[in-house]
């Protein structure tokens, strides 16, 4: 790699560039990111925002002795590439290429493996707490976090705590762009963003008046212009009663405005907000003027021109247009999302019933708490999110809504194995904590046609909470029943009256056990084939099912612990039916980035693979089956 990033192989070489070559630097670090984003898709917009103010934390710091903590990991690329890994960023995202969050494994700058939002300030909190207990007095632990973030309570928690500890070394680095994955929901950042009444603040407030105009009303709660912010007599108390020292807004494409502001917070013995206005996108015109998200996490796109490659119809475009056709049938259905209104498919919704959404930014938590109060009212919730996320709002779910018995839809979006994102993105965990939940309905879709046909049966509840699941990716071919058993679907029924397994196929999983089913009868193996469709509460059906067969095979996309196959498990034993049961899913083990059908393929959630563990399973009691080649 030429240029001055070929150079760079730590934060070391970054210090010892000229003032005059940093400009020269900021350049070859944007055109790299987003040249590699163009290949294989990335978080590009957030990493455009953070060139300037990156390259000014570590001339400023000595990562890895300062840690640098980045919140969430998905801003943190720059930080890859000036920390001596721009040789590899090529393969960004790749199987055994680097992974698009900070990683340990990869390098000893990357402190923690953070990619949900929210957590840098109380990893900043604790590392501190440990720094001052060991003596080592000299290291400061520096968090950037994004206005995003700052919507989730979690960061307010741990500001609490770092403001009421004075002799802290904590630099947070505000990282200001009105956005998370679109223009930030709500006022908390108002207090960070009124204090300063000079005119570097007024200055700062016509760059930010020129981002999000479009916002009123959140331009008026974020920055107070309707509230007499002149009139305000000590716009530091707040901060400075708390213990935190405020410096700010800076100019964060400044990269000398950037260190000035940052060596006087970590000159300071104490915990400093050092507040920078950046604009996500920036140096990139395609994500400039890309208003849904200035491009936050694009696939594959045309370098020249930013446009996306085709990426085809997947799962959420099936919800997000079934969801509007309810919506014009019931006028209780409202939505909520926690700032991810495209990813999940409800801008349409949102479109369509603009006083029935409701965006309560990164804030799970919060999100399922307003739906219980919401059915509480009268209404019917529908609450989007990814399925990684749910994992922080399980309380709120068992606590506030299901206890209440109340009717609220929680659609998860990439449930499952998600692939590139890496570990903490896999949505596996689901399965398995919900089962718990008294009086919960989980529906887990094998196809488009049978989510919208599930999503309407679980807005149909009104006697307690439901859960769908899906995928990312493509929608899964349609596959049609051969016969009903209860309320479940029997894909494939065998020509034998002693068939020997019951493949239960969890939603997509059921298409992979229609390709095992093949395989399997052309060892000699009769295969019965059906789709639960509810896999929370199982239909007692499925016992009487498990009798007339020799082995009972569950496969689902989900860690194995917990999940349904156990449940099947205790159904059949609380049945007295002793048929032996073996689950296919996930291993509970972080699995590492890749493609998902990659990552289905090791862990033998194919076709293929399916039918060679069932051969085995099957052998272990009939040793003259033989396995699959």
């Amino acid at each position: 790699m030429s240029g001055l990033l070929g150079s760079v192989k730590g934060p070391q070489d970054v210090k010892r560039l000229t003032a005059e070559e940093l400009p020269q630097l900021a350049g070859e670090v944007r055109d790299l990111l987003v040249d590699a984003c163009a290949k294989f898709g990335g978080h590009l917009g957030p990493n455009l925002g953070v060139v300037e103010l990156t390259i000014a934390v570590h001339r400023v710091f000595d990562s890895p002795r300062d840690p640098v903590i980045w919140d969430t990991g998905h801003q943190a690329y720059v930080h890859k590439l000036l920390t001596g890994r721009a040789a590899g960023f090529g393969a960004l995202k790749q199987e055994g290429g680097l992974s698009g969050y900070p990683s340990q494994a990869e390098s000893e700058h990357d402190h923690v493996e953070n990619s949900h939002a929210s957590t840098a300030l109380s990893y900043a909190d604790g590392l501190a707490k440990a720094f001052k207990l060991r003596g080592e007095r000299d290291r400061t632990v520096v968090a950037v976090i994004g206005d995003g973030a700052l919507t989730g309570g979690m960061a307010w928690e741990a500001l609490n705590n770092i403001a009421g500890a004075k002799d802290l070394r904590v630099v947070i680095v505000v990282n200001d762009n009105g956005r998370s994955y679109s223009p930030t929901i709500g006022g908390l950042a108002s207090h960070l963003s009124s204090l300063r009444v000079d005119r570097r603040y007024e200055d700062a407030l016509e760059y930010v008046k020129g981002k999000i105009g479009n916002v009123p009303v959140l331009y008026d709660a974020l920055h107070g212009l309707k509230k007499g912010i002149k009139d305000v007599v000590a716009p530091q108390a707040m901060f400075e009663d708390l213990g935190l020292k405020y410096v700010g807004p800076i100019d964060g494409h400044d990269e000398q405005a950037m260190e000035a502001a940052l060596r006087k917070a970590r000159d300071f013995r104490g915990p400093v907000i050092v507040h920078a206005l950046t604009q996500k996108g920036r140096g990139y015109s395609p994500a400039e003027n890309h208003d849904e998200d200035q491009f936050h996490s694009p696939g594959a796109f045309d370098r020249a021109t930013g446009a996306e490659k085709p990426k085809g119809r997947i799962w959420t475009n099936v919800f997000s247009e079934e969801l509007v056709r309810l919506g014009g049938e019931r006028q209780d259905l409202v939505a909520i999302t926690a700032a991810m209104l495209h990813p999940t498919g409800l801008n349409a919704f949102a479109e369509a019933y603009p006083e029935r959404i409701y965006d309560v930014g990164i804030a799970e938590q919060h999100a399922l708490t307003s739906a219980a109060g919401l059915a509480l009212g009268g209404m019917h919730p529908v609450v989007a999110v990814y399925a990684t996320f749910l994992n922080r709002a399980f309380d709120q779910l068992l606590m506030d809504v299901a206890l209440h018995k109340l009717p609220v839809t929680v659609v998860l979006d990439r449930a499952g194995v998600t692939g590139d994102d890496g570990a903490s993105h896999n949505g596996m965990w689901d399965l398995s904590l919900l089962q718990v939940v008294p009086g919960l309905k989980i529906a887990v879709p094998r196809d488009g046609e049978r989510l919208i046909e599930l999503l309407g049966e679980a807005v149909a509840v009104s006697d307690g909470p439901t859960v769908l699941r899906w995928p990312k990716g493509p929608v899964a071919e349609s596959v049609e029943r051969v016969d009903r058993l209860g309320e479940m679907d029997v894909l494939r029924a065998p020509g034998a009256d002693d068939p020997d397994v019951l493949l239960v196929g969890v939603g997509p999983m059921a298409q992979v056990c229609m390709e095992a089913a093949v395989l399997l009868d052309a060892q000699g193996i009769t295969t019965t084939v059906v789709d639960p469709r509810w896999v929370k509460p199982l239909d007692e059906a499925l016992a009487d099912a498990a009798r007339t067969h020799r082995l009972v095979a569950v496969v689902e996309d989900n860690g194995r612990v917990g999940a349904v196959g156990d449940a099947v498990s205790r159904l059949l034993r609380d049945a007295d039916c002793d048929v032996p049961v073996r689950s296919y899913g996930i291993p509970q083990e972080f699995l590492d980035h890749a493609k998902r059908a990659v990552i289905l393929g090791r862990i033998g959630l194919t076709g293929q693979g399916l039918a060679r563990q069932i051969t085995e399973a099957v052998a272990k009691r009939s040793p003259q089956v033989s396995s699959p080649s």
